[in-house]
């Protein structure tokens, strides 16, 4: 179902029906190994299923065959468009962005956020969707930013990065022919998570811009509450700490949206991606903001980053139809 063809009332029903459902419950492909099971850590998991509920290879364990095909279809985009124009956003020399053009003036953008633990990826892999944008007739984005572990585990400067971006392209703009009052963003998984705080931010307090600069979001497969990530394995990556968690949790900070939002997810993804998916989109439609939540049959979550670059797939419908660009697909 698309944002365009969903109602206030199905779509309020659906996510409340969806976010009161266990996450458990959803069929998997694999799944945790049969162990004996230890105390909760969080809900009922123990440590172990904890652990594998924030490990895609344990729900998906070709996924990284996926990974491959997006970097070899980027490479054949950028052999078929040209290579994209390659700007600095910042001083460091992670700070930098791709900007795929399409042939129209003061066209739509959307500005992508990779996804690959806060720690993996780059821009260039992630160039596969600038074909059915720029067909659609928007500019397509993509930014690079720091590794986590290249930062002492601050999730921090990854979220600042992307914030200063996302501003760069609002007043830049007009030096690739976009219009920064059509501006709109995306990320998926760890990226999906750096979407969600970018939705959340003071644009006029932080950078002296609107509070509504960003016309539309859409959280693929992300994290929107850090604390049961903190309980994972991942916190041998990252440096949790209470301060962090609070100000990195986009769903904590819903009251700060000023941008209707669209959240995605698989389900054959692991079970805490597919609840912290319902329980984000829940948490917006409790206090009565816009939220679409787009539950995609039969998916992994690798395979839904790909759909991003198919304007029949469950994220490249949701993502023209927001822009208003799905009658072009």
């Amino acid at each position: 179902m698309s944002p365009a063809s969903m109602t206030r009332r199905t779509m309020l029903t659906a996510v409340a029906a969806m976010a009161a459902t266990p996450s458990l419950a959803q069929e998997c492909q694999i799944g945790v190994p049969p162990h004996e099971k230890g105390p909760p850590v969080f809900m009922d998991y123990d440590l172990e299923e904890l652990d594998a509920a924030y490990s895609q290879e344990y729900y998906e364990p070709l996924g990284n065959r996926v990974l491959k095909r997006l970097e070899s279809n980027s490479a054949a985009t950028r052999a078929r468009l040209g290579e994209p124009q390659r700007v600095a956003y910042g001083e460091d020399v992670f700070e930098k962005l791709d900007i795929y053009r399409a042939d129209r003036p003061k066209a739509p953008i959307f500005v992508f956020i990779h996804g690959g633990l806060w720690r993996f990826g780059s821009a260039a892999q992630y160039a596969y969707p600038a074909e059915m944008f720029l067909d659609a007739g928007a500019h397509y984005v993509t930014i690079d930013f720091d590794s986590v572990t290249r930062v002492n585990g601050d999730l921090g400067v990854l979220a600042a990065q992307v914030r200063r971006a996302i501003a760069w392209v609002y007043r830049n703009a007009a030096s690739f022919d976009g219009d920064p009052d059509r501006l709109y963003i995306g990320g998926h998984s760890s990226g999906g998570h750096l979407c969600g705080i970018t939705l959340v931010t003071n644009w006029q307090s932080a950078f002296g811009l609107p509070a509504d600069l960003v016309k539309g979001g859409l959280c693929m497969s992300g994290m929107y509450d850090l604390e049961p990530v903190r309980l994972s394995w991942r916190r041998n990556y990252i440096a949790f700490t209470d301060a962090m968690v609070e100000a990195l949790s986009a769903q904590r900070h819903i009251a700060k949206l000023n941008a209707p939002v669209v959240v995605t997810y698989g389900t054959y993804e692991t079970p805490e991606f597919i609840r912290q998916s319902r329980a984000f989109a829940a948490a917006i439609q409790a206090t009565g903001k816009p939220v679409t939540l787009i539950e995609a049959q039969h998916y992994h979550h690798n395979e839904m980053v790909e759909s991003l670059g198919n304007a029949y797939g469950p994220n490249g419908r949701a993502a023209l139809a927001m822009m208003g660009l799905a009658e072009r697909s």
